[in-house]
């Protein structure tokens, strides 16, 4: 018997393969799928099931296509919002045989109406569980959102406490195997592990330490997250089955003229480093760093619109492509060639972005201009947990429909945790037409490093 972990970074999605004696089985795998097929072949395994732990809001599915790869039957849980036209239904005990291994249906509702978990057995040595795929009940130092039904927050919130002790029934020997790890929006405190056992978890998990199911059911509807406009999306796209990302994604290449005309109707997004964007950038480029898009792309692309990249090279611009397609942004018309060296040699016009360190910042507050604003993009969690005095927060993902509520005629200093954010923060002001606006390099971390004063 085998297990091996997929992880799609930035989204900090996990996927796994399980198998044995020449049979696998896929949970939850992303839309670039070949990598499960090379899994596979390594174990001298076919893959014949493929199963969803729930519906998944942060990425589409790769089970259609999978399965039309392999043959293989999908199988997710009862009661989706929708029929998933690909895909049978995996009930409350029903059992599957992969090979060597035998895989056993829980229902355990809770984070969505539709959430699976699998528990594994080895027949071989005894009936216990050897392990639970969890989907997003059940994390490494948390468990999963209940909000996506906010009409129904109480009840939701108690379906997962209720699935939480069914997975713990399973006992503490089992080897906890969770759709998501730290840095998910799919919980707030995940740990930086991605496997655990039900024992540690149910000694060390806060949330498994709550006893009382109203007590557990007060806590979660009490809990804030965000949904970024693109999950509406995702959850439509998983009814209907997406069609499979290339592993080898070659983004074409354009000149200078290619990417002037087809940017009068493409948005320009630049992939690049901070530091590189904020040097020189195409006008009215947006800018999200290619390991930050899993995270921020969903809140500002528009999937109908055509996109040119702006990347250092090839292998950039197919990395960014990769984390686009694998949340739906499929429309990549290609990317900057000459980088921007090649488009100011054509003299063409660029912009460029000015930066400032913790001291300079000390010196605007403390000199207190009306005309001038600190601006905070983190989220209310980071904000709430130390902030710079006379600094104005607003979250980064909802930046653009806050742009009215901020004086186009300031100056703003834009900070985050480090600066990345405040980059993409910046990029959205000054597409905006705000004409003075600058990026704090090192931000809050810089700040807390000097010992500045921090409010709480």
């Amino acid at each position: 018997m085998f297990i091996e972990k997929v992880k799609s970074e930035g989204l900090a999605h996990l996927s796994w393969v399980v198998g044995g004696d020449g049979r696998a089985a896929v949970i939850d795998p992303r839309r670039d799928c070949g990598i499960y097929l090379d899994i596979a072949a390594r174990h001298d395994c076919r893959i014949t099931h493929i199963f969803e732990t729930h519906r998944n809001e942060d990425l589409l599915s790769g089970a259609a296509a999978l399965a039309r790869r392999t043959d293989a039957q999908v199988l997710h849980g009862p009661n989706p919002e929708g029929a998933v036209v690909y895909a049978a239904t995996a009930r409350e005990g029903d059992e599957f045989e992969i090979g060597s291994v035998l895989i056993r249906v829980l229902e355990t509702p809770g984070h969505t109406d539709d959430s699976l978990s699998f528990a594994v057995h080895d027949p071989s040595s005894g009936n216990d569980a050897v392990g639970v795929f969890t989907g997003d009940a059940l994390f490494v130092g948390d468990v999963g959102r209940t909000d996506f039904y906010p009409d129904r927050a109480r009840e939701v919130a108690g379906l997962l406490f209720d699935s939480l002790r069914k997975i713990c029934s399973l006992g503490d020997q089992a080897v906890i195997y969770p759709a998501h790890g730290a840095g998910s929006v799919c919980g707030d405190a995940m740990a930086d592990r991605e496997v655990s056992t039900i024992g540690h978890e149910r000694r060390n998990n806060p949330r498994l330490q709550i006893d009382d199911r109203e007590a557990f059911i007060e806590e979660k509807i009490a809990e804030h997250h965000r949904q970024p406009p693109y999950f509406r999306r995702m959850e439509r796209g998983n009814l209907e089955g997406a069609t499979e990302l290339g592993e080898s994604v070659v983004v074409p290449p354009l000149n200078v003229d290619e990417v002037i005309e087809q940017g009068r109707d493409s948005l320009v997004l630049d992939v690049r480093g901070e530091a590189a964007f904020l040097g020189a950038h195409v006008p009215g480029s947006l800018a999200i760093p290619v390991s930050m898009i899993p995270s921020f792309a969903g809140w500002f692309l528009d999937a109908e619109q055509d996109l040119l990249l702006v990347a250092d090279d090839a292998g950039q611009a197919a990395r960014a492509m990769t984390n686009l397609g694998r949340i739906g942004y499929d429309r990549v018309e290609g990317y900057l060639a000459s980088t921007m060296p090649g488009w100011a040699a054509t003299g063409n016009r660029f912009g460029s972005l000015p930066v400032v360190d913790a001291t300079e910042v000390k010196h605007r507050l403390e000199a207190g201009a009306s005309d001038w604003q600190l601006l905070d993009v983190r989220d209310d969690d980071e904000f709430a947990a130390g902030r710079v005095a006379g600094a104005r927060q607003v979250f980064l993902g909802e930046l653009p429909d806050r742009l009215e509520t901020l004086d186009t005629t300031k100056r703003y200093t834009v900070m985050c945790g480090s600066g990345s954010r405040a980059t993409i923060a910046a990029s959205i002001l000054a597409r905006s037409g705000f004409e003075s606006v600058d990026v704090w390099l090192g931000s809050f971390s810089a700040w807390t490093a000097l010992d500045y004063p921090v409010e709480q």
